[in-house]
């Protein structure tokens, strides 16, 4: 399977600054998407969100936007939109298209050059690299400079990235997620419960603090610094805003059986829900699948990520 690319209509890029150790990833929905999202965590930042409330009047969204940079980064949606005007996509208005692009950012701003961040020009370049191949995971795109397990600070902390995966359905529905993960707790096995990656006993140790345990062991949350896991969901089957808004919530949960501990103050843990197609399909089977395949997004976000910028990572 291809990943998140499995869905028809959906195309991902990347931009990745390997000097700076920063970068954003681009979701592009060909024939427009309905979209809705679940924001659990208490940082999250974020651009156009308002579009994808049933409230809301507009029912496509034209694309998606994860990058690094922390607020600064929000400048590559930009570059996007510009991408998308001179395609002559958008939502139609009288003075030509107007493309809709919810943006949310990482904070990687403690890993590599923290005066580099993503620009409108690289999520242009992003834009330009969409394409339908299978996603490229692990330190890339909005990947490039996310860590975890920061309960400890950056000197204890792994490397992660950008993972990406797919569940099949009966009757060729189909339901795949991206993830880039860059939590303040640790990545754990959502069978086992084991930590597959998070913060370290000692910036020389391989052991596993076990973030969770030191914080009820302690009472304290360690040093506070800026999280964030974002995913995206997509499926071929028909829902209304609603319906989408829904499959946000329930694909939350597969955050939950693998990142611990989630959604804190300290983070600013999303997922976006995309519909993409036409087929016919029960909500709740949807979000079955869905909490699957996002566990399995995190889980390859972590495998997948090399060491870089000083921190170690699984893949080596």
């Amino acid at each position: 399977m291809k990943g998140l690319t499995d869905i028809p209509g959906i195309l991902v890029g990347h931009a990745s600054d390997y000097d700076a150790l920063t970068g954003c990833t681009v979701v592009i929905c060909e024939g427009g998407a309905v979209g809705g999202v679940d924001i659990r965590g208490s940082s999250s930042g974020t651009e156009e969100f308002d579009l994808m409330s049933p409230l809301n009047t507009t029912d496509r969204l034209n694309a998606i936007v994860f990058a690094g940079g922390s607020a600064f980064g929000l400048e590559a949606g930009s570059g996007v939109r510009r991408f998308l005007e001179h395609k002559g996509v958008g939502y139609t208005t009288s003075a030509g298209p107007v493309p809709l692009v919810p943006c949310a950012i990482l904070y990687d701003l403690d890993v590599g050059k923290k005066h580099v961040r993503p620009t409108r020009e690289m999520g242009e370049a992003a834009a330009a690299a969409a394409s339908s191949k299978p996603v490229e995971e692990g330190a890339v795109g909005a990947g490039t400079g996310a860590r975890l397990g920061m309960f400890s600070g950056i000197q204890c902390a792994m490397k992660a990235g950008l993972g990406s995966a797919t569940v099949e359905l009966p009757g060729g529905i189909l339901v795949s997620s991206m993830a880039v993960v860059n939590a303040f707790g640790d990545v754990t096995d959502p069978h086992s419960g084991n930590i597959l990656a998070g913060a370290r006993r000692s910036p020389d140790s391989t052991e596993f603090l076990g973030t969770a345990a030191e914080m009820k062991k302690t009472g304290e949350i360690g040093v506070r610094r800026q999280n964030t896991t974002l995913v995206v969901v997509a499926t071929n089957a028909r829902l209304s805003k609603a319906g989408a808004t829904k499959l946000a919530q329930l694909a939350s949960i597969g955050v939950a059986r693998t990142i611990s501990p989630v959604w804190t103050t300290l983070d600013g843990d999303l997922v976006i829900a995309l519909s993409a197609g036409s087929r016919q399909a029960e909500l709740d089977t949807l979000g079955v699948a869905a909490a699957e395949c996002v566990s399995r997004s995190i889980v390859r976000a972590v495998q997948l990520a090399p060491s870089m910028g000083g921190l170690p990572g699984l893949k080596g």
